[in-house]
């Protein structure tokens, strides 16, 4: 079984990753580790990650989640939300049909969009499976607070730009990674659920895979314009 405890290079075999989870480039190396976790970085796309080996099993995982007091009609929550929902919600059409992916047990950001008149679905692996919403072509995807989650972001990205209709919004909120010593003290990363970081040089690789425009405002709103060839 795994220590969290033993330093980086004492660690079993079975924790060190082969690839990175969002390129599958090889070219990963060890960048940082903790009392709790270790930190790979990908030379290509820049994204660091937690290997497999040290992710939370999933019925602890929702343990977490479940603690989680995000309400529908929280003055407050709304107001964190907005940060996402008025700068994406400026880019669209009246009458968009949009999904919320993500969107956990109070669906707060689509309740934003739909009482502006927002067609809006939403889906939750834990609170909202409903594969079903997997299915049609949206104008716009909401994803908040939830990439950081991803176990596999590569799988996951595959999805959502396959979802989206061309000239399509994806927006994103996660916090943005900087340089290494600023990783080293970043409290976003002590999250047990958090397993993925992402840097503007991440979002930019993948404006060019997929391919999309892609806006940054602040450190944690991201918005891609799918814009297939």
């Amino acid at each position: 079984m795994f220590s969290k405890n033993l330093p980086a290079g004492q660690r079993p075999l079975q924790s060190v990753p082969s690839s990175c989870p969002l390129c599958r480039s090889s070219a990963i190396f060890h960048y940082n580790v903790d009392r709790q976790r270790d930190y790979y970085r990908c030379d290509i796309c820049e994204l660091i990650f937690v290997p497999p080996a040290q992710h939370l099993s999933l019925s602890r995982e929702k343990a977490v989640y479940d603690q989680h007091r995000n309400e529908i009609h929280d003055i407050n929550y709304r107001k964190f939300l907005s940060r996402l929902f008025l700068p994406l919600s400026g880019r669209l059409k009246m009458g968009s049909r949009g999904l919320d992916y993500g969107c956990g047990p109070g669906p707060a950001l689509a309740a934003l969009f739909a009482e502006q008149g927002f067609s809006m679905s939403v889906y939750d692996p834990f609170y909202a499976n409903q594969p079903e919403v997997l299915q049609p072509y949206y104008d716009f995807i909401s994803c908040t607070e939830v990439a950081e989650h991803f176990v596999n972001p590569e799988r996951e990205f595959r999805r959502l730009f396959s979802l989206l209709r061309p000239g399509g919004w994806l927006g994103l909120m996660t916090k943005l990674s900087r340089d290494k010593q600023a990783f080293i003290d970043w409290h976003y990363k002590n999250d047990p659920t958090h397993i993925s970081f992402y840097s503007k040089n991440t979002f930019q690789w993948l404006a060019r895979q997929y391919p999309c425009r892609l806006e940054i405002i602040g450190d944690d709103v991201i918005l891609l314009e799918f814009c297939p060839s």
